[in-house]
C-alpha cells in the first residue's frame, strides 16, 4: 500500500468512511495537500504534477470501489463515454484542487472525480461483479484491521511536511519584503547626518536660530547679498526686490499665486570648495510684517547632489534657517542652484532675505 493510500485510509478512520460526504471531504483535502507540494517544488514539471494527479485519482477511484455495492448484470455493448475533460495547470505545474463528486452507491458505477479521474463507466456498459465484490470484501477486512491500530506515522508526517511548507512560503516572503531588517537597513541613501532635515522634512515650528546663535566662528562663505542681486532668477509671476529698513538691506522675494520658486545661483568655484565635506548651509531671512507664512528650499548642485526639500514656517522676527548635507568628492560641472518658494499655500506672501552663506566641515 502506498503512502498516499494509506494517509487517505488513516483519515477515514477519523470519521464516519461510510457517510459518502465525509469521504468526499478526505479526497478533497488528499488533492489539496499534492496541489501545495506541487506549488513550494520550483523544479517540478507539467508531466511529473500530471502523473502525480492520476496516481491520486487512480488510487481515489480504487478506494471509493469498496463502497459502491455490486450492481445488477447489464447486457454487454458499446457504453457511450464522455472524454476526460481537460487538466488545467499554472505556471510551476500544479493544478488548481478540483471539487471532489462521487457517484451514488445504488448505481455501481466507477465514482467520478470531475476534470482528474479517469472516463467513467455508465450504466449499460459491462460491469465486472464478482471481481468488484471479491476486492470490496477484501478491503473491508483491511478497514478493519486498520482501525485497532493506534499509530498514524504517514497521517503525521503528511501533516508535518504541509506545516514545513507553509513556514517556508511565509520566510521567503518576509525575507523578499524585508520583513526581517530594520529602518537602518533598508535605508541604502548615503548616511542622514544629525540635525538634517531629510526630504520634504517639515520644522512645525520654524526652527530659526536667533541673530548671533549660529557659530560665527566658522569659516562662512557667502553664496548671496543684497548688494549684488544678479545671481536671482526670478520666473514669470514671481518678484525680487532690493529694499532695507532698520535691520538693514534684504531681497524681498515673491511666489505669488503661481508657487513658483526664486532660484539663487550656487557658482561652481564654490561647489567645489564644498565638494567631498560635510556642508552647512545658512538662510537669513524673515516674513514680512504681519504675514507669517510657510517657506520651501530646494537646491540642485548637479554632480554633487541635492539637499532634498526643506520646509521652514518663518515669522517677522529675523533668524536663520540651516541645513545640512553631506557633499560627495566629486568635481562639479557647473554651477548650481538654491531655489525658495515663499509660500506653498499660494497665498501671495513674502520672505525678505539678508543672506545666504554656507560653511564645511572636514
Amino acid at each position: 500500500m502506498d503512502s498516499i493510500e494509506k494517509a487517505i485510509r488513516n483519515a477515514f478512520e477519523k470519521g464516519d468512511p461510510e457517510n459518502r460526504e465525509f469521504r468526499e471531504k478526505v479526497y478533497r483535502a488528499a488533492f489539496a495537500a499534492l496541489d501545495r507540494a506541487l506549488k513550494t517544488n520550483p523544479a517540478m514539471t507539467v508531466e511529473v504534477a500530471i502523473n502525480r494527479r492520476k496516481s491520486l485519482q487512480a488510487t481515489i477511484t480504487e478506494i471509493e470501489s469498496e463502497f459502491m455495492p455490486a450492481a445488477p448484470a447489464v447486457s454487454t455493448g458499446t457504453a457511450n463515454v464522455a472524454p476526460a475533460p481537460e487538466v488545467s495547470l499554472n505556471g510551476n505545474g500544479a493544478a488548481k484542487a478540483p471539487s471532489v463528486s462521487i457517484g451514488s452507491p445504488a448505481t455501481g458505477v466507477t465514482p467520478v472525480v470531475p476534470d482528474i479521474m479517469p472516463d467513467a463507466t455508465l450504466p449499460g456498459g459491462p460491469v465486472e461483479i464478482t471481481e468488484k465484490r471479491s476486492r470490496a470484501e477484501r478491503r473491508a477486512a483491511d478497514r478493519a484491521a486498520r482501525r485497532a491500530e493506534k499509530q498514524r506515522p504517514f497521517a503525521a508526517m503528511f501533516f508535518a511536511v504541509t506545516l514545513l511548507a507553509m513556514g517556508g512560503i511565509g520566510a521567503w516572503w518576509a525575507v523578499q519584503t524585508d520583513q526581517f531588517k530594520s529602518a537602518e537597513e533598508i535605508d541604502t541613501s548615503v548616511r542622514n547626518p544629525p540635525k538634517t532635515l531629510e526630504s520634504e522634512d517639515f520644522s512645525p515650528d520654524g526652527g530659526p536660530a536667533r541673530p548671533g546663535e549660529v557659530d560665527q566662528a566658522r569659516n562662512w562663505i557667502t553664496v548671496f547679498t543684497p548688494t549684488d542681486p544678479t545671481d536671482v532668477s526670478t520666473p514669470s509671476g514671481t518678484s525680487a526686490e532690493v529694499t532695507a529698513d532698520d535691520t538693514g538691506s534684504f531681497l524681498r522675494i515673491r511666489s505669488g499665486s503661481t508657487g513658483s520658486a526664486i532660484s539663487f545661483d550656487v557658482g561652481q568655484g564654490l561647489l567645489q570648495q564644498i565638494a567631498g565635506k560635510h556642508a552647512v548651509f545658512d538662510i537669513v531671512a524673515r516674513a514680512e510684517d504681519g504675514k507669517e507664512t510657510q517657506m520651501a528650499v530646494d537646491c540642485n548642485f548637479g554632480e554633487l547632489g541635492d539637499c532634498g526639500r526643506k520646509r521652514y514656517i518663518v515669522g517677522y522676527q529675523r533668524g536663520e534657517y540651516l541645513f545640512e548635507m553631506d557633499v560627495p568628492d566629486k568635481q562639479p560641472g557647473a554651477a548650481g542652484t538654491i531655489a525658495i518658494n515663499t509660500d506653498i499655500d499660494k497665498q501671495g506672501k513674502a520672505v525678505d532675505i539678508y543672506e545666504i552663506r554656507v560653511s564645511v566641515t572636514e
